[in-house]
């Protein structure tokens, strides 16, 4: 198991019932990137990865 498992599980437990929209998450992840400035690459690279979700393999 990861360390960020179970930040991952806490989030399940705590909101897995709750459907956000992607506004709503490209703000909260703002939020945190301005509160914590050193995980802006992280961030911007897990956005940039659930934004390509999509994308053929192929290209």
């Amino acid at each position: 198991m990861y360390f960020t498992d179970r930040g991952i599980e806490e989030l399940v437990t705590r909101r897995g019932q709750e459907e956000v929209s992607m506004t709503w998450l490209a703000e909260r992840l703002r939020e945190f990137v301005d509160l914590n400035p050193e995980f802006e690459i992280p961030v911007e690279r897990l956005a940039t990865w659930l934004a390509r979700l999509d994308d053929d393999e192929d290209e």
